[in-house]
């Protein structure tokens, strides 16, 4: 009687789009199928609701009401194995209760609780017309573009895209830190209208530098400007379009909010923006109407594989990760290694075994905290819930990642890993330029693999999951803690690599119990959150690094 119940429950659920359990006909998807018999009698016994009939008497027969009473006395904790089970309160609403009568979301149509409205261009009706009406007017375009963190790997790969497809691509701001000769080169080069540098003293040495070379008249100089309104001006020049935003860390959240509001599209590099800004950035994006485009290869990938997905079509991300520097060491391995031979671990923490990438993101790389990020970059992105993005190693880098349709297809965008190929795309979307790069050949890598992330291993992807389902500031409060942890272990000022997921979920918890703001975060939440988290953990270091890592 009982399994004809739960498989009609499975079929309701298939039909209206609600994503509880894998749907295999079996009694293991059952959602009474944790409960002893003597529990579902109890059900069966006192829920004319569950069984379906809705017309029994409000009177109860003596026999049914001495059962309940007996099966009470038997299982006092008739429903407590429901509490017990993973994410029970999530799925036990989910289950108990028809899903019909939720309302659609936007860009889901139902998918699951907890998807939102995306600021990449995806997932809609409107984005669909956007996206066709911009491919069909050509390849012929011109963009005139501002690249904060001229100098670091995104910029100088982005300038790479400028100097193949000259005339699609012009240069109007830079902005970069103290590296004051190879901006110099940039401006000589590319002759952009503004040049910000992090520091008086280096905006000062790139103007007489610029001033000697005798190549710029007093109207052509560049406006040289420096420091966070440096930052700013270079993102908010009047005649750029688009701004790729190559910084690292939460120092791009402001200059990107700024650029935003002007109308201008960003080229998204600076996942930050949106791990702790999410909650401003999204609402001002569909305000000004501009187009959020990654930049960065995961969330390229999945922007790429939506490309034509219509409304209500996505189902789940997958995120594809290297597994860093350490994806070939057990946990045991690892836990040793780090109380052993710690100077081992920092160096082979900040080399990546594929990638040629900044320090900050190859230590992410190492601690997977960088995949826990583009976790929460993903929902913002692209809507999805938390429930709907997953992870797998894929060792190789060759499968950036994949999106599952509701049809159950899987859609993955592959290519060599260089990060060229996503930046080309984010200035270029729609449209598809000709590249002088190494064509992929799957002969010659021969094999793919994935497998799953050990979270014991890498606890910061939990870490990043909670984050998100809580939201509002949580999330900046982890990304600041992060930042601050991975800057003082590449310091090498004696903290441990373990140290450094343990310092965030202090930092996370400190949160949750003293100004963790859920609803009407404002930018000034975000950066006070930001600062309050970045002194927890310069606090709590001078402590750690005078104790041994506790396994």
């Amino acid at each position: 009687f009982f399994y004809p119940l739960c498989t009609r429950n499975i079929e309701r659920e298939r039909t209206t789009g609600t994503k509880t359990q894998p749907y295999n006909n079996n009694l293991g998807n059952c959602p009474f199928h944790h409960l002893r018999i003597s529990q579902l009698l109890l059900l069966l016994s006192i829920s004319p609701t569950i069984t379906g009939n809705r017309h029994r008497p409000a009177t109860m027969k003596v026999p049914s009401i001495a059962l309940s009473g007996l099966l009470l006395l038997h299982s006092a904790t008739a429903f407590s194995s429901l509490s017990s089970l993973p994410n029970a309160s999530k799925q036990s609403t989910t289950l108990l209760h028809s899903s019909s009568s939720s309302k659609p979301i936007p860009g889901s149509l139902g998918t699951g609780a907890g998807w939102i409205d995306p600021s990449a261009p995806v997932n809609t009706a409107a984005s669909l017309k956007k996206t066709l009406a911009k491919a069909l007017e050509g390849a012929a375009f011109q963009k005139r573009i501002s690249i904060l963190g001229s100098t670091g790997s995104i910029g100088t790969q982005t300038l790479d895209i400028v100097d193949a497809c000259p005339d699609n691509f012009v240069v109007d701001a830079l902005s970069a830190g103290t590296n004051v000769r190879l901006m110099a080169e940039q401006c000589l080069k590319y002759r952009p209208k503004v040049a910000s540098l992090s520091t008086p003293r280096a905006a000062e040495e790139l103007k007489e530098i610029l001033t000697k070379s005798g190549q710029f008249s007093k109207e052509d100089m560049p406006n040289i400007v420096y420091g966070n309104e440096g930052i700013v001006e270079a993102a908010t020049v009047s005649s750029a379009d688009t701004v790729v935003t190559g910084i690292v860390g939460a120092a791009g959240l402001l200059p990107t909010i700024e650029a935003i509001k002007l109308g201008k599209d960003i080229a998204l590099a600076n996942k930050e923006t949106l791990i702790s800004g999410g909650p401003v950035i999204n609402p001002l994006v569909e305000k000004h109407g501009v187009n959020m485009l990654p930049a960065d290869s995961e969330h390229s990938a999945i922007f790429q594989c939506l490309q034509g997905v219509p409304e209500g079509g996505l189902r789940r991300v997958i995120l594809t990760a290297s597994g860093g520097a350490f994806r070939d060491m057990t946990k045991e391995e690892l836990f040793r290694m780090c109380e052993e031979e710690k100077e081992a671990v920092q160096k082979k923490a900040t080399t990546h075994p594929n990638w040629d990438m900044g320090a900050k993101i190859t230590l992410d790389s190492a601690t997977m905290m960088n995949k826990g990020l583009e976790v929460i970059e993903a929902h913002y992105l692209f809507g999805a819930s938390y429930d709907d993005i997953d992870i797998v190693i894929h060792p190789q880098s060759i499968v950036h990642s994949m999106i599952e349709t509701q049809d159950t297809s899987c859609i993955a965008q592959l290519g060599w890993a260089d990060m060229r190929l996503p930046i080309v795309y984010s200035v270029s979307w729609p449209h598809r330029l000709k590249m002088p790069y190494k064509p992929l050949d799957l002969a010659q890598i021969g094999s793919l693999t994935f497998q799953k992330p050990d979270t014991e291993k890498y606890p910061c992807i939990s870490l990043a999951y909670e984050a998100g389902r809580m939201g509002g500031t949580m999330t900046a409060v982890l990304n600041a803690a992060n930042e601050a942890a991975n800057e003082m272990f590449r310091e090498d000022v004696g903290l441990g690599f373990l140290d450094i997921p343990t310092l965030i979920e202090g930092a996370m918890e400190g949160h949750r119990e003293n100004g963790f703001k859920k609803e009407d975060v404002t930018l000034e939440d975000i950066l006070s959150c930001d600062a309050w988290a970045r002194e927890y953990v310069k606090e709590k270091t001078k402590n750690v690094v005078k104790k041994p890592v506790v396994l």
